[in-house]
């Protein structure tokens, strides 16, 4: 770990002081290939801090059709969209679900946003959705290096679909990998951005 913290001290201040060449351990690097390294330790980084990602929305009613048929469908509850990243584990999956049953959106006697989905026994729609992951930091077209590979992500999907359904009356989803039409009523709005790791 200190040679690696000794690395990008080392390549920051050759960027600072824009020098050409420096002299590591096993020899000199042109200025070109040190930067190569900060970026790869940047993305490094970047890729072992993602989480799993809830797109959460509360509904008057909603529902997802594939192929011209209603496959999942729910009244007054959630619309979740969920992305899965690189390095997502079981546990970030039962985190986010924690988070989604317990998470406190629906309002009270005073119209305050203090009940729960399972305060109010809604309905809990689940769709998988990639693009939740994508990388829009540059360029005009997204990147989705940070999502799961596509049999990975289907895996965690199933389980967080399985895991609701044990701890939850109403459970419905769309359809993994397919290309689905959702149709919603947002109710409010409100749309919230969750992203969780396992012990967060």
């Amino acid at each position: 770990m200190a040679r690696h913290g000794g690395l990008i001290c080392t390549v920051r201040r050759l960027k600072r002081h824009k020098v050409g060449l420096f002299q590591s351990p096993t020899g000199r690097f042109p200025n070109e290939v040190a930067t190569g390294i900060l970026l790869k330790l940047r993305n490094a980084s970047r890729l072992s801090s993602l989480a799993m990602i809830g797109l959460l929305q509360r509904v008057s009613a909603a529902s997802v059709t594939v192929d011209g048929r209603v496959i999942g469908q729910i009244g007054r509850g959630l619309l979740v969209l969920v992305g899965v990243q690189r390095g997502d584990t079981d546990r970030d999956a039962d985190r986010l679900l924690e988070r989604l049953l317990t998470y406190r959106v629906f309002p009270d006697e005073q119209d305050r946003m203090n009940r729960s989905l399972q305060d109010v026994g809604g309905g809990l729609l689940l769709v998988s959705q990639f693009t939740l992951a994508a990388d829009t930091s540059k360029g005009t077209r997204p990147g989705f290096s940070p999502a799961a590979e596509p049999a990975e992500g289907r895996r965690l999907f199933d389980y967080i679909t399985a895991r609701a359904r044990e701890r939850h009356p109403v459970v419905e989803t769309g359809e993994f990998g397919a290309n689905m039409q959702v149709a919603l009523v947002n109710d409010g709005p409100v749309t919230f951005w969750l992203e969780v790791h396992g012990n967060t």
